[in-house]
């Protein structure tokens, strides 16, 4: 696997980390390890609701767990820094957040690499994550536990199917796709074969009201949200970013536990994400027959054409440089 080093001030800055963790003493109260959660989700997101009902109990007779909504312990994209300088014990981390500490993790941030929410949970647990989760623990003292499916991304357009009917991406020639504004975003547009157009969210309602783009892409419960289905005509099912969080826990508490206690942490933060996972499933399911009855023609294109060409544009540009040779093979092979 080639990875990508720091330079000698960033391996300074994790040296002096890990020793500051390896003194961490832990905290007790009653006899409880605390578990600190800090996390920029609300308390009503399906994730928190999770870790609530699901993980809290599940570890309630050694450990306390204690959820700090909306940011309010930890700054967000602040929360693996805390955990490694010994100041979190838990938090939901993405793969771009851990992307900028270790740019392999790009990988699981792009377009067409993850396949569905069963897909993300087969590559979380085979041996090709191995390496990655060893980094990450030996690097800044982070244990990811599970992995959490946030849902899928599609396409959605004013324009109906009779018009443009997406079936490959050379059916999104001439589009203009309202896509975030970050270069990663609009390499990922161009990839889908669309104009990808930049824009802030709160102006995607009247941009498309007014035809000034022709659509966006974002996940169901954003598109119902939102309201864009009463400014469109049409869902294609593209799936072509399958977003995802990691369950962060602090190495240095997990090692001050005894076999038993982690088994039960372990089991706890995968049972709490197949919780969330089910729910977040359940939902865009719903979603779908909601949109359908607004009006929406939804339908699934064909996704291995947009596989396909998406991946072969990352591997054709210095978007892939990051990535540990062999391990989209890998990813691919456990897909359907």
């Amino acid at each position: 696997m080639k990875y990508l080093h720091f330079n000698i001030l960033q391996k300074l800055i994790i040296l002096v980390t890990l020793l500051v963790v390896s003194f961490v003493s832990i905290a007790f109260a009653d006899g409880h390890v605390t578990l600190r959660m800090s996390t920029p989700a609300s308390a009503t997101d399906q994730r928190s609701i999770a870790l609530e009902k699901v993980f809290a109990p599940a570890v309630a007779s050694f450990a306390k767990y204690e959820p700090y909504y909306n940011a309010s312990l930890i700054k967000q994209n602040s929360e693996l820094e805390a955990i490694a300088s010994g100041d979190l014990e838990m938090s939901i981390t993405s793969a771009q957040e851990l992307a900028q500490f270790f740019p392999e993790f790009s990988i699981f941030a792009t377009g067409y690499v993850h396949q569905d929410a069963a897909h993300q949970v087969k590559v979380f647990n085979d041996s090709l994550m191995d390496p990655f989760k060893a980094m990450v623990e030996k690097e800044l003292g982070v244990k990811l536990l599970s992995i959490m499916y946030l849902g899928r991304r599609h396409v959605n357009l004013r324009q109906c199917k009779d018009e443009v009917n997406v079936q490959t991406p050379s059916d999104l020639a001439g589009i203009n796709l309202r896509m975030p504004g970050t270069d990663a975003w609009q390499f990922l547009g161009k990839a889908l074969g669309a104009n990808p157009t930049p824009m802030a969210f709160t102006e995607v309602y009247t941009a498309l009201q007014t035809k000034s783009v022709d659509g966006q892409d974002n996940p169901l419960p954003t598109v119902v949200d939102a309201k864009f289905y009463e400014v469109t005509c049409q869902i294609a099912l593209t799936s072509h970013l399958v977003d995802l969080n990691y369950v962060a826990f602090s190495k240095a508490v997990w090692d001050n536990l005894n076999s038993d206690q982690q088994a039960t942490v372990q089991k706890a933060a995968v049972d709490a994400a197949e919780s969330a996972r089910q729910i977040q499933l359940q939902k865009e399911g719903d979603l779908v027959a909601f949109l359908k009855e607004q009006g929406l023609e939804i339908y699934e294109p064909n996704l291995a054409a947009f596989r396909s060409h998406v991946q072969k544009m990352y591997l054709e540009t210095d978007a892939s440089d990051p990535w540990p040779d062999g391990v989209l093979d890998k990813i691919n092979s456990l897909g359907n």
